[in-house]
């Protein structure tokens, strides 16, 4: 049974079986019973989508060339696509 499946089953408001004996007997955790997860900003995205476009380009650059090279950018005025 997928965490998903087990997560659906837990009831809060059940009387007698509390949410952390639910969560105990389902084997999850009580705090990802409560998470929600976030997306990514925009801004993010974009600096992502710039990081696949040089990664394209320069496939042999390793990490610091890669910030070096956005640096440059900003440095030129180039903006991040949005």
């Amino acid at each position: 049974m997928s965490r998903g499946e087990r997560k659906a089953m837990i009831a809060p408001s059940r009387p007698g079986l509390s949410l952390s004996r639910q969560c105990r007997l389902l084997s999850i955790g009580r705090s990802s019973f409560y998470y929600a997860p976030k997306g990514e900003s925009a801004e993010k995205l974009a600096l992502m989508r710039r990081i696949d476009e040089l990664f394209l380009k320069y496939p042999f650059y390793g990490s610091r060339q890669m910030v070096r090279q956005l640096r440059r950018d900003v440095r030129a005025g180039e903006k991040i696509p949005h």
